[in-house]
């Protein structure tokens, strides 16, 4: 299929262009990162693309890791980027009858976090145009915007860098964490499989498994010694709320990569 990855740049629409080539199918990008112009902000800037492609990879967002969402998700900026470019590239889904995956978020139920709010409302938007919603949990890969880095390359580089894990918070919140590479496997099958899944199911691309934020530091500390530095914070971005995922996504597709052998991964590319 000729697939259109929205949001191509990011930790994991880099990791899905580059799976999907593998796998023998032609891949469009668009992502603001690689082009100032590529902006799903300006109306119409993504129509032609989307008018060309077999099925749309909807990955794009204004978003980052905790650190990233503490700063910017209650800003104006932030609500207005994501408003705007779920606006346009859903109007244009809609235009050419195009087959999507919407990239959700596991937050998507928790209303007082913005993020989550743009989320649930791009999952309406889905439902209304009968394409897919998928709720990711912490999905991981190589990333080069340390600004928006997640825990785990943000770990990493603290790790090899400064020799210190320093934390936002005490380490104790229990998270579900997912390899880019399972996640990309999974949004292909999902894809193929769009005419069999049921509209009415949640699809929760996560790793079933909960590990808390202080066991993802030790993991790390078995390939960089270093000390491990919680601070006295709780969780502010999720409140420490924990969802349970919908196991619906096990009929056509499971995780393979454990969350040790994932970081590893993902160090053994930072270095």
């Amino acid at each position: 299929m000729k697939y259109l990855v929205l949001g191509s740049a990011g930790q994991i629409g880099a990791e899905l262009c580059k799976f999907l080539k593998t796998e023998g199918h032609e891949v469009l990008t668009f992502d603001i990162e690689d082009d100032s112009i590529q902006d799903l902000r300006i109306k119409g800037m993504v129509d032609s693309l989307v008018s060309q492609s077999d099925f749309v990879m909807f990955l794009a967002f204004d978003v980052g890791g905790s650190r990233y969402l503490k700063k910017y998700q209650h800003t104006y900026a932030f609500i207005d980027n994501n408003a705007r470019l779920m606006v346009n590239t859903f109007d244009a889904l809609k235009s050419y009858r195009k087959p999507f995956i919407f990239a959700s978020s596991q937050m998507s139920n928790m209303s007082y976090s913005p993020y989550g709010i743009a989320k649930a409302l791009g999952e309406s938007y889905t439902r209304a145009l009968g394409g897919i919603t998928v709720k990711f949990w912490n999905v991981y890969g190589p990333e080069h915007d340390l600004e928006k880095s997640h825990v785990i390359t943000d770990f990493i580089l603290k790790a090899k860098d400064y020799g210190n894990i320093t934390m936002m918070t005490d380490g104790t919140e229990e998270r579900q964490f997912l390899h880019a590479e399972d996640c990309s496997n999974a949004l292909m099958i999902l894809s193929q499989k769009y005419n069999e899944i049921n509209r009415d199911q949640e699809l929760h691309i996560t790793n079933f498994e909960w590990n808390t934020i202080l066991e993802v530091a030790d993991i790390i500390k078995e390939r960089f010694p270093c000390k491990i530095s919680p601070s006295k914070e709780i969780d502010t971005v999720q409140l420490n709320k924990r969802n349970e995922p919908d196991p619906y996504i096990l009929n056509f597709w499971k995780p393979k990569i454990s969350l040790k052998e994932g970081i590893n991964k993902i160090i053994n590319e930072i270095i």
